[in-house]
């Protein structure tokens, strides 16, 4: 991953953000129905990953600061 471009890396930042509102979205609905606790565990558990993920792929837009 460190060979990607900036333009690369808030390309990805974007698509795992829509992912992420849409697991949003998704949990909502789950929210209504207590048989589905399981896929709302599992979407959530996507979720804090996405969010992990994003996390690391911001620190690479911030330059160094040199020592």
């Amino acid at each position: 991953m460190d060979t990607m471009t900036l333009d690369q890396i808030s390309q990805r930042i974007a698509e795992l953000r829509a992912e992420h509102r849409s697991l949003d979205e998704r949990i909502a609905r789950l929210a209504a129905n207590p048989d589905d606790e399981l896929e709302a565990k599992r979407l959530k558990r996507r979720k804090l990953q996405l969010k992990d993920c994003i996390g690391k792929l911001e620190a690479m837009l911030i330059p160094d600061e040199p020592a």
